[in-house]
């Protein structure tokens, strides 16, 4: 079955908390936590602190954290001890790619690496086996809202073929401008992870949205 990971900066941040625990009772699986260093890309998010908060008040919820920041290496071990469950770190960041994979895996962490919509996805290929997971973007990351770009569904299915051949147990990821028709799109192409936010959080019937968008 798809997995629904709603991205919470389509929440309401004055009751975040509460926003965050009424998907995961509505049936999502993870909750996407999009890590924005105001570098990497021109927005600011959340940080370590909130992450903190939230996972003292849902120590068992799936943290699926994005973090789309020049410097992913040095916030590998903060980020862990804050409580995700897995860090998605981008391809395209500063630092060395096989340096931080190790460095979140040494913190119990699961691992993902992303890809903006210009990256080619042969450049995964080196790391692919030991990744838990692929997020592909179908915008441009660093803001919400956006339109799918449905000219990546193509290298969602290459992406999907790599995967089969190489590390059948890793999940793909799809983030941005996801909703009830996109979501075909990607579960077609090969995703079993969908990221979407207001499409989740603007719903008038949010479970039967995530039900919805698991196709």
């Amino acid at each position: 079955m798809t997995i629904v990971s709603p991205s919470i900066l389509s929440a309401d941040f004055t009751k975040l908390g509460a926003d965050c625990r009424m998907v995961m009772d509505a049936g999502a699986q993870m909750l996407h936590y999009d890590v924005m260093d105001g570098h990497f890309v021109p927005n600011i998010s959340f940080g370590v602190p909130v992450l903190k908060s939230l996972h003292k008040g849902m120590p068992a919820a799936f943290y699926d954290v994005h973090l789309m920041i020049s410097h992913p290496l040095a916030y590998a071990e903060p980020f862990a001890k804050a409580g995700a469950t897995l860090q998605n770190f981008h391809l395209e960041c500063e630092d060395d790619i096989q340096q931080t994979i190790d460095a979140i895996k040494a913190q119990g962490c699961k691992v993902g690496l992303t890809i903006k919509p210009g990256t080619a996805p042969e450049a995964l290929a080196p790391y692919l086996d030991q990744l838990d997971l692929v997020l592909v973007m179908s915008v441009e990351p660093g803001f919400g809202g956006q339109k799918f770009m449905a000219d990546m569904m193509p290298k969602v299915q290459t992406i999907r073929g790599y995967i089969d051949a190489m590390n059948p147990a890793c999940e793909l990821e799809v983030d941005g401008g996801v909703d009830s028709g996109t979501c075909r799109l990607c579960i077609a192409s090969g995703a079993n992870v969908l990221v979407a936010g207001s499409a989740v959080y603007k719903s008038a019937d949010i479970p039967a949205k995530i039900k919805e968008l698991r196709g």
